[in-house]
Formats: C-alpha cells, sequence, structure tokens
C-alpha cells in the first residue's frame, strides 16, 4: 500500500477519525448516564411498583437493574483509565442486547411508538460498540474473539 493510501484508510477508520472519536466519547458519556439513571431506578424502586409497569419477573428487573449501571461504568472506565480499552465495545454489546430486549417487550405491549425510544437508544449502542471495536489494534481483537 501507498502511503496516501493508508493515510486515506486510517482516516476513514472510526477510532482514528479525531470528529468520530470525539462523538463516540459523546455518545458514550450520554449512554452512561442514561443507563446509571434507568439501572439505578431499577435498583431503588419496590418490586411491585417496577411489576406493575412492566410484565417481567421482579427478581429479572433486578439483575437489569444491575447490569445497567455495570454496562455503563464499562463504556467510560476503561477509555478514562487508558486500561483495558477492549471491555468498553464488549460492554455496549451487552447492553445491545438489553436494548434489543426492551424493544421487542415493548413492540408487544406498548406498540410502535414506545418501542423507538429503546431503538435508538440501542442503536448508539451498537454504533460505540462499531466504532471502538474498529479503535481497537487487530492483535487485542485477536484476543478478545479467541
Amino acid at each position: 500500500m501507498t502511503k496516501k493510501m493508508i493515510e486515506q484508510r486510517v482516516a476513514w477508520s472510526p477510532g482514528k477519525n479525531p470528529v468520530m472519536h470525539h462523538a463516540l466519547w459523546v455518545v458514550q458519556w450520554l449512554l452512561a448516564l442514561l443507563f446509571l439513571f434507568a439501572g439505578g431506578m431499577k435498583l431503588v424502586l419496590p418490586i411491585e411498583v417496577m411489576t406493575k409497569q412492566m410484565p417481567l419477573p421482579g427478581l429479572f428487573l433486578r439483575f437489569i437493574g444491575v447490569c445497567e449501571p455495570l454496562g455503563a461504568i464499562g463504556l467510560v472506565l476503561p477509555g478514562l483509565l487508558r486500561i483495558r480499552r477492549g471491555l468498553t465495545p464488549l460492554a455496549a454489546t451487552g447492553l445491545v442486547v438489553i436494548m434489543v430486549g426492551a424493544t421487542v417487550l415493548m413492540l408487544r405491549t406498548g406498540g410502535v411508538a414506545s418501542a423507538l425510544l429503546p431503538l435508538v437508544v440501542g442503536l448508539l449502542a451498537a454504533f460505540v460498540v462499531y466504532g471502538r471495536w474498529a479503535w481497537m489494534p487487530k492483535t487485542q481483537r485477536r484476543a478478545l474473539c479467541n
């Protein structure tokens, strides 16, 4: 590859482009705040109140309430500390799974309009997965996949 081709490839890569890097950080912080709040509410509210709003078992809602703040921490802490940055796309992947479930649940119980918010949040988390996966060196990607 020529030097120009390498520069173009690096400029296109979402992990290497400074504008994309900053956009990813903004999305990561917004998602982290959202999931800290949502997970905190699932941990603080009484189970009876939560099961009236959602047709899910109370202990499962508590489990999701633990997973959401842990995922939020995983979105920002590895990048801030510059340690184990490969955990960020993994945390975002877990949050995508939660949002897929929330979207399906909202489609079944509340209709299309109520499913839009979890769908958008899931797409933003998928954006973080894609962007931060491309940001990691190939050797680190291989280590996570094996």
